[in-house]
């Protein structure tokens, strides 16, 4: 109970941020008070640090290369582009907005897709002059996709890194599992989207009151190195995968690589970029899982062990989709990123079920850990954060309107998602 008390304590706290106080530092006060009361000990901080290091440092790395690509124009770009292809009709700008999401959630990690593009889809929003109520359907949309479609790469979202790490997953066997998977959760998702706010979505929209793309361009240089380091940087995590090299060391050299060509820029402000980077990330990851493992030191994962041990038992397909819905409720309760850890910890600690099935867990979980929070505003940080930029653009989202349509929209896509994991995983194995 009090290994329970000081999680929950600390989580309000990281949730409200009293006074502006950092997400870190409630973390880090959490696991101070864990470490005096003995809920853990000295001996499970390096253990910890293992776990999260390189899912901290590769996240910092994604949003410095995502915050010098904004300050370059490369996402309001992109955007335009979009718009542009949409030819004035919004029942085509709709899905094209939807996986242009989904491809910088893929590559930029889905903070970066709902962190950067959704004030940028605003701003082109309101040069349309589409209505509060049309807006809102393409924000939502915006962000919702963000998480749903974190699944294909590793570095998709800090919980793939984490559970990949745990699990010795090398990057190109995740990709091989997840890629398709992902394109299944895409399509769910737009189709769920499209259903829930087609009466939403105007006949058409003005295109000739658009700046050309060009005009998005702030700096040339950097712009133009984004797509060479791009490409570049993928094929580095598949090539780099055999030797087990650390994606943080990947991301970080390709964030020092931008980095060195925007310093030289006389409009990108690299100071405001180190300033906006997640600093506050690096001491959460350490606070937050050294409160979750004293959960574990408590007996938590031992119950939930047990109940994945006797969804083992009961098939692959119960096996996946039950995981993947313990997975997503703990994330909507618990926030997903100590939930991945009550999930990795536990499976690990599940006996007597086939490799397969262990298998289809650790990935059932990552799926449950990456939509599982849009359930709920609390389930993770990225949406706490996302629903603060809109608010300071005038587009406040309650709580309850949240749930409203996160618990509708969520559910089918989650099924249809752990349902295709169970098809196809067995298939590669």
């Amino acid at each position: 109970m009090l290994a329970l008390a000081i999680f929950v304590v600390t989580l309000v706290f990281v949730i409200w941020q009293p006074r502006g106080l950092g997400i870190g530092w409630s973390a880090l006060a959490g696991a101070a008070v864990a470490l005096a009361t003995g809920v853990v000990h000295w001996h499970d901080i390096p253990v910890v640090w293992h776990i999260v290091w390189d899912a901290t440092f590769t996240f910092i790395a994604l949003i410095i290369i995502s915050l010098l690509l904004d300050e370059a124009g490369f996402f309001h770009w992109a955007a335009l582009h979009v718009v542009r292809w949409g030819r004035g009709e919004a029942h085509v700008l709709f899905p094209l907005i939807v996986v242009l999401g989904a491809a910088i959630a893929a590559i930029f990690a889905n903070d970066g897709a709902a962190l950067l593009l959704t004030p940028i889809v605003i701003a082109i929003l309101a040069q349309l002059r589409l209505s509060h109520t049309a807006a809102l359907a393409f924000i939502i949309a915006t962000g919702f996709v963000a998480d749903t479609t974190s699944l294909p790469l590793v570095i998709s979202n800090l919980v793939n890194i984490v559970s990949a790490n745990f699990f010795a997953v090398p990057f190109d066997r995740y990709a091989a599992a997840m890629v398709p998977v992902n394109l299944v959760s895409l399509a769910a998702t737009l189709g769920v989207l499209w259903l829930y706010y087609r009466r939403d979505v105007p006949a058409s929209y003005p295109v000739a009151t658009l700046p050309a793309p060009a005009s998005a361009i702030r700096d040339p240089l950097v712009f133009r190195a984004a797509f060479p380091l791009l490409v570049a940087l993928l094929l580095a995590y598949f090539l780099t995968a055999p030797f087990h090299l650390p994606v943080a060391i990947v991301a970080g050299v390709a964030a020092a690589i931008l980095f060195a060509l925007a310093v030289k820029s006389p409009v990108i402000r690299v100071r405001k970029v180190l300033h906006g980077a997640p600093w506050q990330i690096v001491i959460f990851s350490l606070g937050m899982y050294l409160v979750v493992y004293g959960l574990k030191n408590a007996g938590l994962t031992d119950h939930v062990a047990d109940a994945l041990v006797w969804l083992g038992h009961r098939g692959t397909i119960v096996a996946t989709v039950g995981t993947g819905v313990l997975a997503a409720l703990l994330s909507s309760v618990l926030n997903n990123m100590p939930s991945v850890l009550v999930g990795a910890l536990s499976i690990r600690q599940a006996q007597d079920i086939t490799p397969l099935t262990r298998d289809l867990m650790v990935y059932a979980n990552i799926i449950g850990c990456d939509l599982g929070p849009k359930f709920t505003p609390i389930g993770s940080l990225a949406t706490l954060l996302w629903l603060h930029v809109l608010a300071g653009k005038d587009y406040r989202i309650t709580w309850g309107q949240y749930m409203k349509v996160g618990l509708v929209i969520t559910p089918p896509v989650l099924l249809v998602v752990l349902l295709a994991l169970a098809v196809w995983l067995p298939m590669i194995s």
